[in-house]
């Protein structure tokens, strides 16, 4: 009992050491014990040998031959054979890619001959499916698939970033790093364009509706994503444009095993832009004001100054601004003379962020379970104000078998989310990052004060936090009275309680004495709550029996209900006592205006609901495994359109031939294992809407938001809202599908092939005109159609290496076009919006002949236009400016009427839309250690980026303030040297921007705006390469690990975006590039994990 104790004792510390990180340091004791023990082994083992062979009697090049329980072994020969020395009485595992795992007993002295037999674990394999699960080579339907090895093995915060480039067909994009924004999620890629509808996919987590963002990573077994009709079809109305299924982990009979692992993570920005140097921004300016005919607003005096500050020259403490009395400082705009980079400053170098998970299983075979705990805690990179998530996540699983013939499961998630940021850093906030924060003025004043009205804002405005708390319950009945015929009963029901809380602040400036300049603006405190509840209950049953073992079928029908409940109120209060956060309260507000005067509470609200019902069935037949044939019906109803148009039926057909079965197939079965060619087709109705009550005017009210005093106060509004068609009904989606699934050289490559066309009909569009003595906008109906066509491919190859190296290399590429079929709301045929018979996302611009070197240049190129010049673009050409090609010979550039019958020299540049995903994933494993390396990517983008002065510096139409230096910008034309005698910026006569120009106005159409119409000289390519993920990690021994009591543990180090390949400007980031203000956006992130798993 005494050495029992001790034993016990040591496994507790051992496990304890390893879980602190103090196992770095111990093992080499532990090791080096295990050495010494090895060196007495080693004497006493015995040779063992033989040969390995396949089912044919063929040799098994390369096998590996491994002592059980050990890191011994080795890899057969050319001819099969092996010779190990092995400890007494020890079993052998003989493996190798395509064929099943044998075991057998070494025995000395004589020859073991091992037959391995083909491995049949690919043709049983079953993958989720709509209400059930399917064997993979039955599938006749395009169903895409992730493993929880693909998705675990990455230390990101959210399942959707784990799966992007994963899956071809799933489209997963981001336009920001922000802690609070989702990537976007799509299969493949546009499905609608009507107004009001939604082309996402209907996401399901173990069978109910929920967010992946906030399911652990940890607990996914495995991701199906369902991607043409027939594969989805059976989910109806919800899920016209794909299923994502989300099925977690559950527990396992045997005994209690214990997991715990964690990851530490320190994240840096990446492809940050980099500041202009201030001299060389105030000459970019005044030269911008010489080019519009005015004098530059930074002097000589200021500009030696700034070439001074960024000497060093100033010791006594300046910042880059002076005070120009005790309670005023110097035009900080064009007097400042520091050296700023906005960027720099605005995020953190470094920011630290951990992640922890435990989980539990185990149970009998009557009953098992499984429960996991899951803590986030990420830090934002923004420096001014606080920014942080935290998640949590707790689940439990019980699957009970009560009797023979009754199952019951239950499962119970919750998940919580706190976000923190500063109230104003919303989407607008880059609109103004870089435009109000010019790089002559100093981040923070003389006495510590933030100087920048953004990073201020950021700073002292206020905070929000939101706190999201996600209840799921799920339980199910599972019935077979009669063998191969079950009934499963289910039951879901979530809740989703969202509360935010958010205050505005003003954020002053500060004189030079360090005061406030207090200007009265008002302070408030804005709170909402938003209650979700989702019900949902599916009832279905299926039979499957076969004849002669031959035939095989299976009919199942159900029924499915979903309710759905939503409930929001906000409440806004002005004139907070106190502007700590402690007492943000609002029963600590005056209700009055930073000017002391009564400001009326703002208070809004509203309830929502909807609910659908439907009826299903499917039938499944398949004659040996040689030909299938599925057939999908769904009866659907749905709460959110009138009498007589709520119901519509979804049908769905597909078929399979697995042509290697074929007796004629035979001679080449030793090279294809399976050769299966699929076709589908599908029709499903769309209901999915932002509109709760699309078919019914709504009239909203108000309360006291009138914008006139009535009795001495505010009144109540009413308004009604736009004409609506009673008519409008469900747009319908068909989809063709024909794919090939293969698998080679005993299934060691294996990859798939798919090409669809997806018609959207009857999407909601724009009426035809109606006269303008109407008085009010035409209501929308059902009158657009649109189609999108696509391709998938993705190839595998594992193997296995002589010297026992195991590697995977996983390739998948993919690519949608969508046509516009019809658009009635385009009579003049303007290319400014959707037209028929064309593509989506096209880009019209000028064709450029380039930049006028000098004025003779400008002037012989606008003689080649006897008709009109470049008078209809703009005026004043000059060296400098843009000279634009005549595409249609009219003498003359214009943009025609801007139709597609008339389009002057406007040419099509592109296509918007991101082509040719793709994704690479190179996995390796050497005894203890394994290694991954996925780069994922777009290999074409084509993307205009001169929507705002953050791609050309100055903006041409705009005044100065639109104005943002970055080093990029300084490549502009000079044909002189300009600024201060000895620091002049050298003439630039083959630059990549024309002469920039300040504007008095922002109406974007004064003469500086002539340089920076659409043109083919700055369109991009924002195709890029990503490293997503590069990951090394070593699974301690066994030897070392059993005698702590540990099963298994590994340690691991893992990077997260650390290279980038792209042609697109270094202004931009690729993925990013669409988002923010002009591609002006929260940066995403390069990450360094470090963790370790331990299992007991």
């Amino acid at each position: 009992m005494k050495s029992d104790s001790i034993r016990n004792n040591r496994k507790a510390l051992a496990a304890l050491l390893l879980c602190t990180g103090l196992v770095a340091g111990h093992p080499l004791a532990v090791m080096a014990e295990s050495n010494e023990a090895g060196m007495e082994i080693v004497q006493q083992q015995v040779k063992v040998s033989g040969v390995v062979k396949d089912v044919t009697g063929e040799p098994v090049i390369g096998a590996s031959v491994l002592e059980k329980g050990t890191s011994n072994g080795i890899i057969t020969d050319i001819n099969g054979n092996f010779s190990l020395a092995v400890n007494p009485g020890a079993t052998l595992v003989i493996s190798y890619i395509g064929y099943k795992t044998q075991e057998v007993q070494a025995v000395a002295g004589k020859v073991i001959n091992v037959m391995l037999k083909d491995d049949t674990e690919m043709l049983d394999e079953v993958v989720v499916v709509g209400f059930g699960v399917q064997k993979k080579v039955n599938l006749t339907g395009s169903v895409g698939i992730a493993t929880a090895k693909e998705i675990e093995s990455r230390p990101v915060t959210s399942a959707t970033q784990a799966l992007q480039g994963l899956v071809p067909g799933l489209k997963i994009t981001t336009s920001s790093g922000q802690l609070e924004k989702n990537m976007s999620v799509s299969v493949r890629g546009t499905g609608t364009i009507g107004s009001g509808s939604n082309s996402s996919p209907l996401i399901l987590i173990d069978g109910m509706v929920g967010d992946i963002n906030t399911v652990n990573p940890q607990d996914i077994e495995n991701i199906s994503v369902l991607k043409d009709a027939a594969a989805s079809s059976i989910y109806g109305s919800r899920a016209p444009f794909g299923v994502i299924l989300v099925t977690t982990k559950k527990g396992q009979s045997g005994k209690v095993s214990v997991n715990y692992n964690n990851s530490f993570r320190i994240s840096s920005p990446i492809n940050m832009p980099k500041a202009m140097d201030s001299y060389s921004f105030a000459v970019m300016m005044n030269y911008a004001d010489a080019n519009r005919g005015i004098k530059g607003a930074y002097t000589d005096e200021t500009m030696q100054k700034m070439i001074d500050f960024q000497n060093g020259k100033f010791t006594n403490g300046e910042v880059g601004l002076d005070a120009k009395s005790e309670t005023a400082w110097q035009d900080r705009w064009t007097q400042g003379y520091a050296n700023t980079d906005i960027w720099d400053a605005m995020y953190k170098d470094h920011v630290f962020s951990q992640e922890h998970n435990i989980s539990v299983t185990g149970g009998s075979e009557k009953m098992s379970y499984y429960a996991s705990f899951n803590y986030l805690d990420q830090g934002g990179l923004v420096e001014f104000g606080k920014e942080s998530l935290q998640r949590f996540n707790t689940t439990a699983k019980i699957n009970a078998t009560l009797t023979s013939w009754l199952k019951f499961n239950y499962s119970t998630r919750f998940t919580r989310n706190d976000i923190c940021r500063p109230t104003s850093l919303v989407d607008g906030f880059y609109e103004g990052l870089g435009r109000g924060n010019w790089p002559n003025m100093p981040i923070y004043d003389q006495n510590g004060h933030v100087n920048h009205d953004n990073a201020r804002a950021l700073a002292e405005g206020g905070q929000r936090t939101q706190q999201t708390d996600r209840h799921y319950h799920q339980a199910a009945f599972i019935i077979e009275p009669v063998k191969n015929w079950i009934t499963n009963v289910e039951f879901n029901y979530s809740i989703k309680e969202e509360s935010t809380k958010a205050a505005t602040l003003p954020a002053y400036n500060y004189d030079p004495k360090g005061d406030k300049i207090v200007t009265s603006k008002d302070t408030s405190l804005k709170e909402n709550d938003q209650k979700e509840n989702y019900l949902n209950l599916n009832v279905y049953t299926a039979y499957s029996h076969s004849f002669a073992d031959k035939h095989n079928f299976k009919l199942m029908g159900g029924f499915q209900a979903e309710e759905f409940k939503l409930h929001y109120f906000d409440v806004t209060k002005y004139g907070l006592y106190v502007e700590d956060e402690d007492f943000w309260e609002f029963d600590l507000t005056s209700g009055l205006s930073g000017k002391g005067e009564e400001k009326t509470t703002g208070v809004n609200g509203y309830s929502r609901e909807w609910a659908t019902a439907g009826f299903f069935g499917r039938l499944n037949y398949d004659f040996m495994g040689r030909y299938m044939l599925e057939v999908n019906m769904r009866y659907d109803g749905t709460s959110r359109f009138r009498r007589g148009s709520r119901w519509q039926l979804s049908p769905s057909f597909s078929a399979g031939w697995n042509i290697a079965q074929e007796k004629f197939f035979a001679p080449a079965t030793k090279v294809v294992d399976q050769l299966k060619l699929r076709f589908s087709y599908g029709q499903l109705g769309n209901q999915n809407t932002s509109s709760y009550y699309p078919t019914y005017r709504v009239m909203s009210l108000g309360a006291a938001n009138g914008t006139w005093i009535q009795n001495g106060m505010q009144p109540n509004t009413a308004s009604v809202g736009s004409l609506i068609s009673e008519a409008l009904t469900w747009e319908t989606v068909r989809t063709w599908d024909i794919g090939l699934d293969w698998g080679l050289l005993n299934n060691r490559l294996t990859g798939s092939a798919d090409y669809f066309i997806r018609y959207t009909k009857n999407m909601v569009g724009p009426a035809d005109q109606m006269p303008n003595t109407l008085g009010i906008s035409v209501p929308n109906t059902n009158n657009c159609d649109l189609q999108t066509r696509g391709w998938e491919v993705s190839l595998s190859w594992k193997d296995r290496l002589n010297n026992g190296l195991n590697y995977g290399v996983t390739l998948s590429l993919s690519d949608q076009t969508t046509y516009i079929d019809s658009y009635p709301g385009n009579k003049t045929g303007s290319i400014s919006t959707y037209m028929a018979g064309k593509k989506t996302g096209i880009i019209w611009g000028l064709e450029t002949a380039g930049i006028a070197k000098s004025q003779e240049e400008m002037d012989n190129h606008l003689a080649t236009l006897p008709h009109g010049g470049q008078d209809a673009i703009g005026s004043q050409w000059a060296a400098g400016d843009i000279m634009y090609k005549d595409l249609n010979g009219d003498g003359k550039i214009s943009k025609g009427a801007s139709t597609w019958e008339d389009h002057g020299d406007l040419k099509i540049l592109g296509d918007s839309n991101p082509h040719y995903f793709y994704g690479i994933d190179l996995t390796a494993s050497y005894k203890e250690f394994d290694f991954r390396c996925f780069l994922q990517g777009v290999l074409k983008h084509d993307f205009w980026p001169g929507e705002s002065s953050y791609f050309w510096g100055v903006r041409g139409g705009y005044s100065k303030w639109y104005t943002i230096g970055l080093e990029q910008h300084n490549d502009y034309f000079r044909d002189q040297p300009i600024g201060l005698e000895g620091y002049e910026l050298p003439v630039n006569l083959d630059s990549y921007y024309p002469r920039p120009i300040t504007s008095a106005n922002s109406n974007g159409n004064t003469f500086g705006s002539k340089n920076q119409q659409t043109q083919s000289r700055y369109m991009q390519n924002a195709g890029y390469m990503r490293l997503k993920n590069l990951q090394l990690g070593y699974s301690l021994p066994k030897s070392v690990l059993d005698k702590v009591g540990i099963a298994n543990c590994r340690v691991f180090v893992s990077g997260e975006n650390l290279l980038t390949f792209t042609s697109l400007s270094s202004i931009f980031d690729p993925e990013t590039c669409v988002g923010g203000w002009g591609g002006n956006a929260y940066p995403l992130s390069s990450t360094w994990s470090f963790g370790l798993s331990v299992t007991f």
